[in-house]
């Protein structure tokens, strides 16, 4: 992959209209199932419960006929985030109780317990990831406005502001992408204008100096494309109505009542594991 290309490292966000079993369900169980798998995955507390919550999502993944190695390039970008805390979290987690001390050097202590704490949180991350990930792989922008319109319903007629909520969703979901394809534009124009662009070797200093000069128009572009949306949101009357129509139909089936239960039987047994 060239080191210009940012939108094929961004795996959330993008829709793959495949045709596979979850793409076929309806619209509500979809964003139902995920919700548990991802609600699974973060409130699991045990690394047992979050290694069966990446298992299912990688399983899920190949149900939903999507390359396992494209989705796992969804990890790279957070990998040296991901494990710089992993590293802070070795070391900071301890039990007393529970703690067995496997390397001391100074007041540096290994533990047991900071070992898998490590882990855990190595683990919660990818599974978060490919979660979100498969979602919007099975999902397109357009299908999860309609359905958590549709799964919010009661909720607005009590106040709730539903339609601001799904708004907001849709608009990070489309940003992410289109921030990718800015920073590969704004990185080969630097590039054609003599910068020191893509340089493998280096400082992580070095490398820091090279990401500098991306941020700030990258940071003026979103600003320049967020008023444009909001001037064409006020065009397009949004908010006039309290009760907006739709023209798309949704029809919940059993297959659909299963796979809502199923989720629930996931999420139950990755929390109690």
């Amino acid at each position: 992959m060239s080191n210009f290309e940012y939108l094929g490292r961004v795996t959330i966000g993008q829709y793959l209209p495949i045709d596979s079993f979850l793409h076929r369900l309806d619209t509500r169980a979809r964003l139902l199932f995920f919700f548990c798998l991802l609600a699974a995955i973060t409130l699991a507390a045990h690394p047992a419960g979050l290694f069966l919550g990446l298992v299912v999502a990688l399983v899920c993944l190949v149900i939903a006929h999507i390359p396992l190695k494209f989705a796992l390039r969804g990890l790279l970008p957070p990998l040296p985030f991901l494990l710089v805390l992993a590293v802070i979290q070795v070391f900071l987690a301890r039990d007393s109780s529970h703690s067995v001390i496997l390397f001391q050097f100074g007041p540096v202590i290994l533990t047991n317990t900071g070992l898998w704490a490590g882990a855990a949180l190595l683990i919660r991350f990818a599974g978060l990831i490919l979660g979100l990930s498969l979602a919007s792989f099975c999902l397109s922008t357009s299908q999860i406005i309609h359905g958590l319109d549709s799964l919010l319903k009661p909720f607005a007629r009590i106040g709730f502001p539903s339609r601001d909520l799904i708004m907001v969703m849709q608009v990070t979901l489309r940003f992410l992408p289109l921030l990718a394809l800015s920073a590969e534009r704004i990185a080969k124009s630097q590039a054609a204008r003599g910068a020191e662009w893509g340089i493998g070797h280096g400082s992580l200093l070095q490398r820091a100096r090279q990401i500098i000069p991306l941020i700030v128009p990258l940071f003026l572009t979103s600003l320049h494309r967020a008023e444009n949306l909001a001037l064409a949101m006020d065009a397009r009357a949004y908010g006039s109505s309290s009760r907006p129509t739709s023209m798309v139909e949704m029809h919940f089936q059993a297959v659909d009542g299963l796979a809502v239960g199923l989720g629930f039987i996931i999420t139950g047994v990755i929390l109690v594991v």
